[in-house]
Formats: structure tokens, sequence, C-alpha cells
């Protein structure tokens, strides 16, 4: 174990791991909670004036919103956890995102007070994307600044399991409200899957203000080493190691957005099936991922980062096609398998190491700020236009090869930053 690691008992390095996997689920519970609702109802609820096909897309333009505004909190956040620390940032933004969720669950509807209802929700939207902006590099790091160097990627891969957890846990609680009758579903059944985070929220601040400040931080402390303004002097002095980061997100949240996010519009809306066809897929994608994630995240510990990307990227490539054909079949059970493999390997091969791998590419002063913001920024190109571009093409053309060989393009732009990054997987933190 590295000297930034040895202050870390085994009972205090499972404390972290685990405070930041659960504060993790809540942050993507509420983040993805939002996802499902525009998929499913947001179109009817709050963007009535449109037919059907463009109310959908104001609806996945309202959840690129989100990720359109993680960067700022990426920024924001990040700047703070590199000055400040990455406890009290913690904090701050499980309560940020949890205000914002609970109070989408309290807006009146388009039905209720007009326009105002959307611009509330796009407020809240933006709200939702700062906190889980500033969320996801400050997990990262209190669990892989804690742990000894040869096990960071199947440490850093749990982290990443607050995204399946927070999935199951939201398409559950919609699976549930969708067997509501339609009137019910869409007067009150549809505000109780965002009023639940509130107990997610109390129960994740408790766990978070238990947590210590990482040793790296303290070392950088330490050493009076804190840098002034970490994000100018990333992008003054890497900022090919930042462009690095933002391209290795880019293909799989691309992906997992086709598969889940789109898919849900697609099969429910396109082909007439049922949203059940759809909704289990999902979770047993989820449920794939609580394994396979972990799995990825020790192969990259053994054989490196970058092999495991270019399997990703390579398998997104050959799928990008073939997972619409099979969505066409119609089957409920191809389906549920199609998203299934689609999410297991277009995205968790490469989630799982990820988080460590965009940690490991900055300096500890510098680290928050390029991980949150070369992450999130790739996460707001990518993964919050997808969905509303899938619909666009669709719209357009009528027809799915568009969206295919844009996916195939993603991967390409993903595989070419994997060649331009370095190895770190050996490398010490210190």
């Amino acid at each position: 174990m590295s000297a930034v690691n040895q202050g870390s008992t085994s009972a205090a390095l499972r404390r972290v791991v685990w405070s930041s996997v659960l504060g993790s689920t809540v942050e993507w519970y509420d983040f993805l909670v939002y996802g499902t609702a525009a998929a499913l109802l947001f179109n009817k609820l709050f963007f009535p004036g449109f037919s059907s096909a463009l109310g959908t897309i104001a609806a996945f333009g309202s959840y690129g919103v989100g990720f359109v505004a993680r960067p700022l909190g990426g920024a924001i956040f990040g700047h703070f956890g590199d000055r400040i620390g990455r406890k009290a940032m913690l904090t701050m933004t499980i309560l940020i995102m949890g205000f914002g969720t609970f109070l989408i669950g309290c807006l009146p509807t388009y039905g209720q007070i007009g326009i105002v209802a959307p611009l509330l929700l796009i407020t809240l939207r933006v709200l939702q994307g700062i906190g889980i902006g500033g969320e996801w590099g400050g997990a990262v790091l209190m669990v892989i600044e804690n742990v000894p160097n040869e096990q960071r990627g199947y440490y850093g891969s749990l982290v990443q399991l607050g995204y399946p957890i927070g999935v199951i846990c939201s398409t559950g609680v919609f699976a549930i409200a969708s067997r509501l009758p339609e009137a019910q579903l869409l007067t009150w059944g549809w505000r109780v899957p965002f009023l639940l985070s509130a107990i997610l929220v109390g129960i994740g601040l408790f766990i978070r203000l238990r947590l210590e400040e990482t040793p790296a931080f303290r070392q950088v402390q330490a050493r009076q080493n804190v840098a002034k303004i970490p994000l100018l002097e990333i992008l003054a002095k890497h900022r090919r190691t930042f462009l690095v980061a933002v391209g290795l997100k880019l293909s799989e949240i691309a992906y997992v957005s086709v598969a889940t996010v789109f898919s849900i519009t697609y099969v429910t809306g396109y082909l007439g099936m049922p949203r059940s066809a759809i909704l289990n897929g999902i979770l047993l994608a989820a449920l794939i991922e609580l394994f396979t994630i972990p799995a990825f995240g020790w192969l990259s510990d053994r054989y490196g980062r970058k092999p495991l990307f270019v399997v990703g990227c390579l398998f997104s490539i050959l799928f990008a096609f073939p997972m619409f054909w099979l969505f066409r079949t119609h089957n409920a059970m191809v389906i549920a398998i199609t998203v299934a493999v689609s999410v297991s390997f277009g995205q968790g091969v490469m989630f799982g190491p990820e988080a460590t791998w965009v940690a490991e590419l900055f300096a500890a002063r510098l680290r928050y700020s390029g991980a949150s913001l070369g992450f999130q920024i790739g996460a707001a190109l990518s993964g919050g236009l997808t969905p509303l571009i899938a619909s666009a093409l669709l719209l357009w053309t009528g027809a799915t090869w568009p969206i295919s060989l844009y996916l195939i393009v993603i991967a390409l732009l993903t595989l070419t930053a994997t060649s331009a990054a370095p190895e770190t997987s050996r490398q010490s933190l210190a």
C-alpha cells in the first residue's frame, strides 16, 4: 500500500467505499428518475401543445438540459473540492440534488399553470445537473485516494454501481406506478418517484457526514500545494489530458442513452410494444451490471484500463446496427436481452474502469476539477444530446440506420481518445 493509503484501516476503508456507493446511488436515482419520466410522461404533462413526436423531442430536450448543467457543477465543486476538500463538497451536492428532485414532484403541470410549468421543470433540471456534476468526482476520489494502488480499478468501479442501482430503483418505482390507470398516473402517480427522493437524501446525508477527508488531499494541504485556480491550470498546462478525459466518456454514455432512455420511446411509441417490454429489459441490464461493472474494474487492475476500452469501443461499433434489428423482432424477451447485452458491453465494459482511469490522469492537486469536468463535459456532449439527436433522426428519416451510424462515429472518437491516453493502472497516486 502506498504512503497515500497507509492511514486507511480495513474498517475505515469499507466505510468509505460503501458510503460513496450509497451516496452515489441516491444521486443517480434522482438524476435517472427524470429520464424515465421524460421518456414516458413529460411530453403529455409539460409539453402537450406539440404533436406526439415533437413533444417527445421537447421532453428529451429538457432531459438534456441536466447534462448540459453537469459541467457547471463539475467546475464549481471541482474548484472547491481541490481548494477545500472532497468531503464538504459531497455533503452539498446531495442536498442540491435531492432538493431539485423533490420539487419536481411538487410541480404543477402545463394544464394547471401553462408555459410556466415547463420553465420551472427546466430550472429544476438544471439544479439536478449541477448536483450530479459535482457529486461524481468527489465520490470517486473519496474511494480511490484511500485504497491500495493495485486495487484502484476494482474499488473505483464500486462507486459506479450507483448507476445500475439507481436505474433499478428509478425504473422499478416507475414500473409499479405504470400499473395505475392512465388518469391516476398522469395526475399524482408520476409524482411519487420524485417525492421518494427525500427519504433517500436523508439516508445519504447521514452517511456522508461520517466520512473523513482523503489522505491524498491532506498531503496536498500539508505541502501547501493547493492549486489557486485548478481549472485555469488544467486548461493552460494539461489541455491534452483534459481532452482525453472528455473523449473517454463519449461512447459509453451515448450507447446507454440509446439502449435505455431513447429505446423506451422507440419500443413503446414507434414499435407499439407495451411499456413492460422495455422496462423489463432495462431492469435486467441493471441487474447484470451489478456483477459486470466490478468484474470489469477488477480486470482493469489485472490487464490495464486501455484493453477494456478497446473492447468496449469495438463492441459498440459492431452492435450498432444489430441492436435495432433485434428491437424490431417485436419479441419482448429478445428486446430485454438486447438491452441487457447493449448496456453490459456498450457501457459497462468501459464504465467499470472509467472512474479510476479518468481520475488517474490528473495530479492530486487538480484531480477533482480535472476528473469532474472532463467526465461531465463528455456526458453533456454525448449523453445529454443523444436521446434528442436520436429522436430527431428517427423523425427526419423514419429509420434507425442514421442512429446506428451516429453511435459508430461516437465510438471511433472514444477509441481515438483511448489510443492517446496513457496506461495508468501501474502508477501510484502519491
